[in-house]
């Protein structure tokens, strides 16, 4: 069985900018992602409740063209589709883990435990 993350458009204070901001799971984690100037995605911070904000400073791990320009449709429509948005998040995610804390991303199933 799939698990749902429910992802949800949200927006972050002035000191938290991004050009698009995700929560899940109820808000226990929220992601942030910027839009490069060739209009590919980029994740610049994941914050996990019981962990706190992880930054990431790797500005070269880029979604695709493709997946960044799927990435784009879907958070820009008034209802995400999960099932669209979630391997694009995934991806992103599985993307940048060397720069994220393994056990928060494992406890909260964002990436696949080995």
């Amino acid at each position: 069985m799939k698990q749902s993350f429910d992802f949800f458009k949200t927006e972050m204070p002035n000191t938290r900018k991004a050009d698009f901001c995700l929560g899940c799971l109820d808000g226990s984690v929220f992601i942030d992602f910027n839009l490069s100037n060739d209009r590919l995605i980029l994740l610049c911070r994941i914050s996990f409740d019981g962990y706190g904000c992880c930054n990431i400073t790797d500005t070269t791990n880029f979604l695709n063209f493709e997946m960044s320009k799927k990435f784009i449709e879907e958070i820009t429509k008034c209802e995400l589709d999960q099932e669209k948005l979630t391997p694009l998040v995934k991806e992103i995610i599985k993307i940048n883990q060397e720069h994220i804390w393994t056990d928060a991303l494992e406890q909260y199933n964002l990436i696949d435990k080995k």
